[in-house]
C-alpha cells in the first residue's frame, strides 16, 4: 500500500471520492457513531460531501485531515484516523473511528501513536488535543495509552467531553 503513514497492520492515506462507499460504511454504522456526536449518515451524498467539502478542503488548507484507515490485511478502508483543525481548540484535535469488527485488536492505538509520530516528524505539530465523549472510556484509553493528559471536562451541544492533551 502506498500512503502517508504505515504501521504493521494498517496504512493512512488521504481520502478520496473512490472511497465514499467505505465512508458510508462506517459514518451510517449506528454502533460507530453512537459514541462520536456526530450523526449517522443516511446517504452516500452525505459521504461524497464529508470527503469533498471537509478533509480535501482540509488538506489544502492546513496540509492535514483525517486518513483512510486501511487495514492491510485485507486491504480495506476500516474507518479513519488523522488530525482536524478545530477553532475552538485553536489547533489539531486527533480523530479515529473504524468498523467494529476491528475493534479491540489494537488498531486505534496504533493508528494514533502513528500519526503522532507522523505530526511530529513531518508536519512540525508538537501539540495536539484530543476530545471523547465521558460515556466512551475505551476511546479515552486508547487517548491515554498514547500519552495525553486530561486536561478538562466539560459539556458542549448536550454531551460531556474528556478533553486531552498530548505535548511531544
Amino acid at each position: 500500500m502506498s500512503g502517508l503513514i504505515e504501521t504493521t497492520r494498517l496504512g493512512m492515506r488521504k481520502f478520496c471520492l473512490d472511497d465514499i462507499d467505505a465512508v458510508y460504511a462506517f459514518s451510517s454504522n449506528v454502533e460507530v457513531q453512537r459514541l462520536t456526536g456526530d450523526p449517522v449518515f443516511q446517504s452516500r451524498q452525505e459521504a461524497e460531501d464529508v470527503i469533498r467539502k471537509i478533509w480535501l478542503a482540509e488538506y489544502k488548507k492546513y496540509g492535514y485531515a483525517r486518513y483512510a484507515l486501511v487495514h492491510k490485511a485485507d486491504d480495506k478502508v476500516i474507518g479513519f484516523c488523522g488530525l482536524k483543525y478545530e477553532p475552538h481548540l485553536n489547533g489539531p484535535d486527533i480523530g479515529y473511528r473504524m468498523l467494529p469488527e476491528y475493534w479491540g485488536m489494537g488498531l486505534a492505538t496504533e493508528a494514533v501513536v502513528a500519526t503522532l509520530e507522523y505530526a511530529d516528524r513531518v508536519l512540525g505539530i508538537s501539540k495536539v488535543m484530543g476530545e471523547v465523549l465521558t460515556e466512551h472510556p475505551a476511546s479515552s484509553h486508547v487517548l491515554l495509552k498514547c500519552g495525553f493528559k486530561l486536561v478538562q471536562t466539560y459539556s458542549r451541544d448536550g454531551f460531556d467531553i474528556n478533553q486531552y492533551q498530548w505535548h511531544k
